[in-house]
């Protein structure tokens, strides 16, 4: 049930419309749900397709090598939200939190060419960190979430605790640094 109420999608949700608002209240969530277009629902909807068709065994994308092919997927759904957010002049906060969540993925699948890294806890901890970046450390409040998060995966032993410990780190370090560069 952790697993599934927050995995990745949530809280790529949850980030954009909150950064959204941050950025530029009631257009800037306008914002926010293009980048969760494509951030998270064209990559939801490319995953159920892959599901479905057989190419990955499941929404959580468990194999390291299907992993390398839904990446990349993503990382084009990604990229075009990022164009698309430049081209209409998006809040430079909201092209910031995009391209952070690429630079992301990009280091998770450096990663998963070796080795499984968590990608909920890449997402959970880098969504948080980039919060707390633009709201203020308050929202360090909900990082204990991190650690939920890492115990289902580690708990559904679809994950060990290195790889959710490293995803934890790398989307912290990571989404942090660009977000903050960006900005």
């Amino acid at each position: 049930m952790i697993t599934d109420s927050l995995e990745p999608k949530t809280w790529i949700i949850a980030v954009t419309v909150l950064m959204g608002w941050h950025a530029d209240r009631l257009p800037g969530i306008g914002w926010g749900l293009v980048a969760a277009l494509f951030a998270a629902v064209i990559p939801v909807l490319f995953i159920k397709w892959g599901e479905k068709h057989g190419h990955w065994g499941d929404r959580h994308v468990r194999r390291r090598q299907d992993r390398l092919v839904v990446i990349p997927g993503v990382m084009a759904s990604v990229t075009a939200g990022i164009v698309l957010m430049v081209l209409l002049g998006a809040p430079s906060e909201m092209t910031a939190l995009i391209i952070a969540m690429l630079v992301a993925l990009i280091a998770i699948l450096v990663i998963t060419l070796a080795w499984k890294v968590s990608v909920h806890t890449a997402v959970s901890s880098g969504a948080i960190t980039m919060l707390a970046l633009a709201y203020g450390p308050w929202a360090l409040f909900v990082y204990p979430l991190v650690a939920l998060v890492g115990w289902s995966r580690v708990r559904l032993q679809d994950h060990t605790l290195a790889q959710v410990v490293v995803g934890t780190l790398l989307g912290s370090a990571v989404a942090g640094t660009v977000f903050s560069l960006l900005r």
